[in-house]
């Protein structure tokens, strides 16, 4: 018998899944606010993601203004934020305005909320056996993320005087970076559309940074999903060298080419992968990134209902799946060349718990250390994490090793 796959978690990218601060607006129906929010509350579960069921309804909405379609998401974010403190509500439309209080008292006064209250409330209990739930983690949890914008090189000033609301990240060395502030749809932009940014958290740009491709090399993104990191690679390098993306989902390589299509973007090749020994393609590559499927804790203040559906078995099953994807990809590395692992969550299982047994059951590979940034907590020489509450933003863990020999 075949069990459920564990829910794969990738860091959220759209403005979409971007609450918005506690305010009062003139809504054109509020009941329909309230009836559109509960739809989404009734229809999601663990196969079915809040955000992806969001997307469904409001896309049947198309007589919907944007502050509405803002003002649902805003509410079905709040629901799930705050579901510790609704428990005991006696129907979900009363659960709604519960958690719409507390979203509007944080944002009033988030010293309101006690840290033995937001430890008790704000993740599920199991949580604590994986990492260490400090109040500062707890409490980035409870407040609205901030929605960050990678820019072309060529292109920073530009995006940041046509948008106006950007703001320049206090992260050092992620010069390519915005955070916005504005309530434009930045996909109808034609600075979006021109390919002169993408959505990304400053958090998975990190991880380009410290992957460090060099033009005319060649890397394989082996976990490409849709290439959010592939088009900061590509970048990085200048459009020159090639880069290899993978992915088990066919899908996700589609929309990866039209994404690539609109950033000019064209020194990468893609091939499907489903991550098992025999690979994609018999080149030896400078340097592979495997941002693995994780349990995506990392994403918990951007993805609340992941909270609730994320279950300690997801956890195991995919550090397993993890460690199985990192031996095999490790193989297309070239002598010299380098490895680097990254996931968007926090658990030990899935970080350090992988990195450890990869360096134990993998020879040949030494630990490469990463480049300096001041806001990222280090473990060993070649490893490090990124935490919400330090640079407000999605948490995300890297390694990297290099290969013995030389290229």
């Amino acid at each position: 018998m075949k069990h459920p796959r564990p829910p794969v978690r990738r860091a959220p990218a759209s403005p979409f899944n971007r609450p918005r601060t506690a305010t009062t607006h003139a809504f054109s129906d509020p009941r329909r606010i309230v009836s559109l929010a509960l739809q989404v509350l009734r229809k999601a579960g663990r196969e079915h993601p809040a955000d992806s069921v969001l997307r469904d309804v409001l896309r049947a909405q198309a007589a919907l203004s944007p502050q509405d379609s803002h003002e649902v998401t805003r509410a079905v974010f709040a629901y799930y934020r705050w579901l510790g403190w609704t428990r005991e509500a006696s129907s979900p439309d009363e659960a709604l305005r519960l958690a719409q209080d507390c979203d509007r008292r944080f944002a009033r006064d988030p010293g309101s909320f006690p840290d033995e209250d937001l430890a008790r409330r704000a993740a599920p209990e199991w949580i604590a056996q994986e990492m260490e739930t400090t109040p500062a983690w707890l409490r980035s949890l409870q407040g609205p993320p901030r929605l960050w914008l990678r820019t072309r090189r060529k292109d920073l000033e530009r995006v940041a005087q046509e948008l106006e609301e950007c703001a320049p990240p206090t992260i050092k060395g992620c010069f390519q970076a915005l955070e916005y502030r504005g309530e434009l749809d930045l996909f109808r932009t034609p600075l979006f559309h021109s390919g002169a940014f993408e959505v990304q958290d400053i958090a998975s740009q990190i991880v380009g940074h410290w992957c460090d491709p060099k033009p005319g090399e060649t890397w394989w993104d082996a976990c490409a999903g849709e290439g959010g990191k592939l088009l900061h690679l590509s970048d990085l390098m200048e459009n020159k060298g090639m880069i290899w993306a993978s992915d088990r989902a066919a899908w996700r390589l589609l929309k990866l080419k039209r994404r690539a299509a609109r950033a000019g973007v064209f020194n990468y090749r893609s091939a499907p992968w489903e991550g098992g020994e025999r690979l994609p393609t018999k080149t030896a590559f400078d340097g592979v990134l495997v941002d693995a499927p994780c349990s995506g804790v990392g994403t918990w203040q951007r993805n609340p209902h992941a909270r609730w559906t994320t279950l300690p078995s997801d956890v195991h099953e995919l550090a397993e799946a993890q460690l199985k994807l990192l031996r095999h990809a490790s193989r297309g590395v070239k002598p010299g060349g380098r490895l680097i692992y990254s996931v968007c969550t926090l658990t030990r299982s899935e970080t350090s718990g992988v990195a450890r047994l990869f360096a134990e059951s993998t020879p040949g590979f030494a630990p490469e250390a990463l480049p300096a940034f001041p806001e990222a907590e280090r473990g060993n020489n070649n490893e490090a994490w990124i935490w919400p509450q330090t640079n407000r933003s999605n948490g995300m863990y890297v390694a990297a090793w290099r290969r013995a020999g030389s290229a």
